[in-house]
């Protein structure tokens, strides 16, 4: 079965380090990533190679999904690429970004090889892909509101 993919980008009124900066920072994720109800740093130190975030997801009023992703590379600035170690779905991926003039264009990619009863479900698999980065969105509203960047 073939890798299923998704990607998206925005360009967000804000320079590449701040952006980065708050990507990096795994405990940012809930602010702008629908459906985490938090991100804990587990080890290493934030948005480095080898830092481990555990993380946990919305289920049910009552109950959570746990996961954990580790930072495969980092470039300040420009690259953040991460593997989910433990999760609902195993994917790869990264925040892509690049300078335009005073603001910065933010790709976000994910990949996702199904396996064993996963594979004659890709179609979902696309669409679920095509959700999580299309959040993206909501991050430039975050970063482009002094508030809620601050707070």
């Amino acid at each position: 079965m073939a890798v299923v993919h998704a990607s998206h980008d925005v360009l967000i009124r804000c320079d590449a380090l701040s952006v980065f900066s708050f990507l990096a920072d795994g405990a940012n994720n809930p602010r702008w990533r629908e459906g985490l109800r938090s991100v804990i740093l587990r080890s290493g130190s934030p948005g480095a190679v080898g830092a481990v975030y555990q993380q946990s997801y919305e289920h049910s009023s009552a109950s959570s999904i746990p996961g954990t992703y580790r930072i495969t590379a980092s470039r300040s600035g420009a690259e953040l690429e991460f593997a989910v170690l433990y999760g609902p779905v195993g994917t790869r991926g990264g925040y892509y970004l690049s300078t335009e003039g005073d603001s910065t264009r933010v790709r976000y990619a994910l990949d996702f090889t199904p396996r064993g009863f996963r594979r004659f479900y890709w179609r979902d698999s696309q669409r679920i892909l095509e959700q999580e980065v299309r959040q993206l969105e909501r991050l430039k509203e975050v970063l482009e509101t002094p508030l809620e960047r601050v707070a």
